[in-house]
């Protein structure tokens, strides 16, 4: 059986402790050197150390509370296969496979649930864990999430995917956005066309519902309260259903060319890093310690895919890659417990005592895709 010690990781001591006269955040100072791989590495290293219980799967926080959330499970494990992209380390395919077992059993030993939108994004972890490891026990469990999710789709409010089972008159933009993607994935994966059909039924309705067609804002969701109103209040601009509209609309511009998906994909981006509610000052706005932990690092998670095609303007993508530096500089100098390397919520700020596990996943996304731009070379000093 995996062994389920820290990794063996030789972490560079000056990717932990900065020099005495630390950089400002965004302006690549020469006082401090980021050594982005390393500082991936720290973190996932940390979130194995810190988070994972010996049920195999991710507890909520650190000291350990035991606590188990299904939907955080896929961006743990979506964290797992960057790192394994990132290093070929074969560690990371270990946890992967406890990970698969040990969720399953927490969830009552199967990957269905309630909520629509939880098991789409378990199911697009997954899809991603078959990509790295073509391992098609991944790519079974995707398919089977996706024969569920589907059903989530009826009339009201003019089609969409519901958020819950219970509730299947509220349709909202974590249903559908990553639902979009998932279809579109798996119809790249096995060429089956009904994926497709449903991949662009699903983003039509997004983009005509839940999407500011001026500004590219996209909303959270509609029919909450059963009254067909639309959840407009600026307090509920979220970073991960931006991400996922773009990740959407990206996915399906690679599959058919079509210039009007990417050009949707650009608007809400440049909405995004530009939005003041969004993200103040420049910074990716700060959530909290639950659900919203995990928002902003879906959103960077889409953002680096956008930044990363090769058919954007140059100018949107130094803009991209600017916005995605200055929050990686400023969450590792002002919100990271180091050298535990513990991420906070507020990335202008360090952590309490407790870490909890959705920020420390946003934390990892956000350094692994520096990681990934840097191996790119696409970062400038």
């Amino acid at each position: 059986m995996y062994t389920l010690f820290i990794f063996n990781i030789l972490v560079c001591l000056s990717c932990l402790e900065p020099e005495k006269d630390e950089a400002t955040p965004g302006t690549g100072s020469q006082n401090y050197k980021f050594q982005w791989a390393e500082i991936a590495d720290s973190s996932v290293t940390s979130l194995n150390q810190n988070f994972w219980n010996g049920g195999k799967y991710y507890q909520n926080a650190s000291p350990g509370d035991g606590q188990f959330h299904y939907w955080p499970q896929a961006h743990a494990l979506d964290v797992l296969v960057d790192a394994y992209l990132r290093t070929s380390n074969s560690q990371y395919v270990g946890y992967m496979g406890e990970w698969f077992v040990g969720v399953k059993a927490k969830n009552g030993d199967t990957f269905l649930n309630e909520f629509y939108d939880d098991m789409e994004w378990n199911a697009l972890a997954m899809l991603r864990a078959y990509d790295a490891t073509d391992d098609a026990k991944w790519l079974e469990a995707s398919k089977l999430l996706w024969s569920d999710i589907k059903t989530g789709w009826n009339d009201t409010m003019g089609g969409g995917i519901a958020w819950r089972k219970s509730q299947l008159g509220y349709k909202n933009t974590p249903a559908n956005a990553p639902a979009c993607i998932l279809a579109a994935r798996l119809f790249i994966e096995t060429g089956n066309a009904d994926y497709l059909t449903w991949a662009k039924k699903i983003y039509a309705w997004q983009k005509s519902t839940l999407v500011n067609g001026n500004s590219g804002l996209v909303y959270d969701g509609i029919n909450g309260n059963g009254d067909g109103k639309l959840q407009d209040d600026p307090g509920w601009s979220f970073a991960y259903n931006q991400g996922t509209f773009i990740g959407a609309a990206l996915t399906l511009y690679t599959i058919t060319q079509d210039n009007t998906y990417l050009q949707d994909a650009l608007k809400t981006a440049n909405n995004m890093i530009g939005d003041p509610i969004l993200s103040p000052s420049g910074i990716m706005r700060p959530s909290d310690n639950g659900d919203g932990g995990l928002f902003n690092g879906i959103g960077v998670r889409y953002l680096t895919l956008l930044t990363l095609n090769g058919n954007i303007p140059p100018g949107a993508r130094d803009n991209y890659i600017a916005y995605l530096k200055k929050n990686a500089e400023t969450l590792w100098l002002k919100g990271t417990e180091r050298p535990k390397v513990i991420f906070n919520h507020n990335w202008n700020m360090l952590p309490g005592t407790t870490g909890y596990l959705n920020p420390q996943l946003s934390g990892c996304m956000l350094m692994e895709a520096m990681a990934l731009l840097n191996s790119r070379s696409l970062l400038k000093d």
